[in-house]
Order: C-alpha cells, then sequence, then structure tokens
C-alpha cells in the first residue's frame, strides 16, 4: 500500500507543482502590471470570493462527501447502479448549483458587505468590487463541475488530469493580464474575465479522460435517489470541516478590509506563497490519501486505515516542517526576489513579509488539518470535524480582534495560524480518544531525528541571508541567490535525514 500511495503522491505533486509554477508567474506579472493599490485589493477581493468557492470544492472538500459514498457503489454495486449514481448526482448538482451561482450575481453587493465591511458602500472601489465579481461568481459552477469529474477519476485511481487541471486557471489569467488587460478602459477588469474563461476551459478538459473510462456523466435529476440524498446530507458539513483554514482566510480580508490601503493585497500574496507548499504537498498527500481511507472502512480494515493515516502524518511532517522553517527566515527575500518589480515597492516587500511570517507559523497545522480531517470524513463522519471546526473559526475571529490592533495584517495573519493548531489538537484528539487511528510504533525516535535536522536547517537558513546586502542586488540576483539558498538547504537537510538514519521505511510505517 505505501508504495502505491507514495507514487499516487509524487503524481499529485509533480502536476501541482506545474500549476503553483505557473500560479508565481501570474503573481509576479499581476504585481508587475498593477502593482498594490484600491484597485488592486478591489480585484483580490472580488477574486477571493470564487477563489474561496475553487478551493470549497476543488481541493478536496466537496470530495469528503462523495468519495465515501462513492466507493459503496464500486465495492458493493455493480457497475449499472455506479453509474447510474454519478448521472443523478451530477444531474442535480448541477441545477442547485446554477440556482447558487444566480443567487450570488444578484446578491453581489451583499456578499461583498460581509466579505469586505469595511468598503465604503458609496465608493468607486465598491462598484468596481461588485461588477468584477458578477463576472466571477459563475466560476462556481464550473468549478464544482471540476471537482465532481476529478473526484470520479481519482476514486479510479487516475491522478494526472485532475492535478494538472488548476494550471489553466493560471493560464487563462496570465494571457487576460497581456493581452485583454491593454484593450479594456479598466485593464484590472480582464483578469475577472480571465477567471470566467478558466472555469470553462478547465471543465472541458476533464471530459475526455471521463469518456476513456466509460463514467462521463449524463446529467439526470435524482432529488429522490437514496446515494443523492446521502451526498446531500454529507455535502455542506463536508465542506465546512474540510475548509476551516479557507474561511479564516476569508475572516481575515475582512478584518483587512478596515486596514491601510494594500493590507488586503498582502495577505493575499503571502497566502499565495503559503499555498505552494501546502498544495504541492499537503492537499496531494490528502487527495491521495482520501479513497484509501475510504476503501479500508467500506472493507472494515481498521489497520490498514490506521497505516493510512500515519503514513499520511508521517510525510506531512518531514515535508511540513523544514517548508514552515523556511517560509518563516525567507519572509523578505522571497517577496524581495519574486515580487519586488514595478509597482511592487520595497515597502510592499516588508509589509507582505510580515504576513508571510504569520502565515508562515501555521502552515504544518494547514496541511495536518488535510490529513486529519478525512479521518473522519472517509467514515462518513462529518459533524465532528465541522464541530471542531466551528470552535477553531471562534478562535480565530476572537484572536484577529485582539491581534488586529497591536500586529495589524501580521497580527491577523498570526491568528489564523494559532487557530489552526487549535483545530489541529481537537482533530487528533478526536481520532485517538475514539481509537480510529492508532499511531505506528517508532514515533518517538522518528520526531527527535525531526527536530535535530530540521533545527540544524534553521541555522544554516538564517547565516546565508542578510536582508541589508539583499536589497543592494539587482533583481536577478536576488532570484538566483534565494534559488541557490533553497536548493543548497533543502538538499542538506535530507543528507541531515540520510546521516541520522531516517530511511524510507521509517517514514512509511504505515505500509
Amino acid at each position: 500500500m505505501r508504495q502505491q500511495l507514495f507514487k499516487s503522491t509524487v503524481i499529485v505533486s509533480s502536476m501541482s507543482m506545474i500549476s503553483r509554477l505557473l500560479g508565481f508567474i501570474r503573481d509576479m506579472l499581476i504585481a508587475r502590471i498593477f502593482g498594490v493599490d484600491a484597485d488592486s485589493d478591489a480585484f483580490y477581493i472580488a477574486f477571493k470570493i470564487p477563489n474561496f468557492l475553487r478551493r470549497l470544492f476543488a481541493e478536496g472538500a466537496f470530495a469528503q462527501a462523495f468519495v465515501p459514498i462513492l466507493f459503496d457503489y464500486k465495492e458493493h454495486g455493480s457497475a449499472g447502479a455506479l453509474k447510474l449514481f454519478i448521472d443523478r448526482t451530477a444531474g442535480t448538482l448541477a441545477v442547485l448549483l446554477m440556482l447558487l451561482s444566480l443567487i450570488g450575481v444578484i446578491a453581489t453587493p451583499i456578499l461583498i458587505s460581509v466579505f469586505a465591511p469595511g468598503l465604503d458602500q458609496s465608493g468607486a472601489q465598491f462598484t468596481l468590487v461588485v461588477r468584477m465579481l458578477r463576472i466571477t461568481f459563475p466560476y462556481l459552477f464550473f468549478i464544482a463541475g471540476v471537482a465532481f469529474a476529478g473526484s470520479i477519476l481519482n476514486s479510479q485511481g487516475k491522478f494526472v488530469i485532475p492535478a494538472l487541471t488548476p494550471a489553466f486557471l493560471n493560464i487563462c489569467m496570465i494571457a487576460a493580464a497581456l493581452w485583454l488587460a491593454p484593450l479594456m478602459p479598466n485593464p484590472i477588469i480582464a483578469l475577472a474575465w480571465g477567471i470566467f474563461g478558466a472555469g470553462i476551459v478547465q471543465l472541458l478538459f476533464q471530459l475526455p479522460a471521463l469518456m476513456r473510462i466509460g463514467l462521463l456523466p449524463k446529467l439526470t435529476l435524482g432529488f429522490d435517489d437514496p446515494g443523492v440524498k446521502r451526498v446531500l446530507a454529507l455535502l455542506l458539513p463536508a465542506i465546512f470541516a474540510a475548509s476551516i483554514s479557507q474561511i479564516n482566510l476569508l475572516l481575515d480580508t475582512a478584518f483587512a478590509s478596515y486596514l491601510s490601503s494594500g493590507s488586503v493585497s498582502w495577505l493575499y500574496y503571502s497566502e499565495r506563497l503559503v499555498e505552494f507548499p501546502l498544495g504541492i504537498l499537503g492537499i496531494a498527500i490528502a487527495t491521495v490519501i482520501l479513497p484509501s481511507l475510504s476503501k479500508s472502512y467500506v472493507t472494515e480494515n481498521p489497520r490498514a486505515f490506521s497505516k493510512a493515516m500515519d503514513w499520511g502524518l508521517r510525510w506531512t511532517i518531514v515535508v511540513g516542517l523544514p517548508a514552515t522553517i523556511g517560509l518563516v527566515l525567507l519572509a523578505e527575500p522571497l517577496f524581495s526576489a519574486l515580487f519586488q518589480y514595478g509597482e511592487f515597492s520595497a515597502k510592499d516587500v516588508t509589509a507582505a513579509g510580515l504576513s508571510l511570517k504569520g502565515y508562515a507559523v501555521g502552515l504544518l497545522a494547514f496541511m495536518l488539518i488535510k490529513i486529519l480531517v478525512p479521518g473522519f470524513t472517509a467514515r462518513k463522519d462529518v459533524r465532528t470535524p465541522a464541530k471542531f471546526g466551528l470552535y477553531a473559526i471562534i478562535a480565530n475571529f476572537c484572536l484577529n480582534l485582539a491581534l488586529m490592533t497591536p500586529f495589524a495584517h501580521g497580527g491577523l495573519a498570526l491568528a489564523t495560524s494559532i487557530a489552526a493548531f487549535f483545530n489541529v489538537g481537537l482533530l487528533l484528539y478526536g481520532l485517538l480518544k475514539d481509537k480510529h487511528y492508532q499511531p505506528q510504533p517508532g514515533w518517538g525516535l522518528f520526531s527527535v531525528r525531526i527536530l535535530i535536522a530540521n533545527s540544524i536547517m534553521a541555522v544554516s537558513v538564517m547565516t546565508c541571508v542578510d536582508m541589508q546586502i539583499w536589497t543592494d542586488l539587482s533583481s536577478m540576483n536576488r532570484l538566483v541567490n534565494l534559488l541557490l539558498i533553497i536548493m543548497a538547504n533543502g538538499l542538506g537537510y535530507l543528507l541531515l535525514l540520510y546521516v541520522f538514519k531516517l530511511r524510507f521505511h521509517d517514514i512509511s510505517a504505515a505500509g
């Protein structure tokens, strides 16, 4: 099992790497062309809502409700029953999502007032956000279809196409920024049309893969179908449980709308940098582990269930802890090398670096949540992680109030990280208490080796960065130096793991 999980994770991570690199190019391009001002804040508020919905559906939350039921049909039903279930689920969701998209377009001003209450509703910025959000909100319909198709493909062991699909969002936005923006009276609105077009392209890209495996859905209404009813009953709490971190990030945007101009953009760019390791590693492991956990539960194999959980947790710590250290210690150099061009100033580097450090502290927690929530949802228990998530949201809200005044947007980021660790503690406690997850032997020695290796790596990174010297370098030299620091310390970390005799079988004791 561990070899197949590892192979599938490498595939998903590799495809995700392509999308994330394109995402960096996209953000660097947008920062250079549009800079950080009131219009860019307006775009990121308008982008935040459909991007939030994308994460709810496309990054695993939808799968938490759908895949466990799909495995019931796959293991205990006929091929015809499986196809009928998929057809009816697709048709029912299509109707619901069309209605939701229509309501969203109509109620756009209300949504903006909720997600960015600090905006002046009579001002030009508010009007610009409304205009862009009405263009981007229908993205929900398309991206939910993408998530539905991807869940089917993942359940059949087909991980490449779903993992590569997000790249088209970045490609379409890059095209909009370069070619459509110069043709428009207000160039930044072109980015909204890029998002809309990306939804269509992403959905069309999935369809040939579904046709090849004979599971292309035929839209059929199925509100009375027992399987569809089970999916719908699980859907809202499952999405909520799997998306607590994203909800907390939306809370940050709402609070940041009361702060100085640029705060929303600084938080956005910081979030994007944290998303890079989270998307490549955390979401990749979670994507691969959910079908395995669902199958172990359906086939009543608790030992395999615990081993799969153990595998996911160990690998998350191995890759998540050094990524956390790197982001915290290289916050300003990262922004300086990647974004300090054109309209993105040295002041923006310092301000965005503050919020990146706050978010980076919680990177490991964000990744662990992605692994722990499937431990509940694979067993069709969506209420417990939803309840824990609600506690985390309340904690984040209170921490935002406490930390926003002394630390501005950096305090908002730190509050989200603390709330994420609180959520991790609750989830892990719940799995251990009910003995659904029983840790495998060797965690003590594994933890000591990981901590020592990461401590040495942290000291090494700190000796490599002197911001006073860094700011005097040319943009190309900053980028080259950043890559050299990351590569050298990354290889050094792997060497330390080898020296401390941390082998593949130690990490993959779940096998």
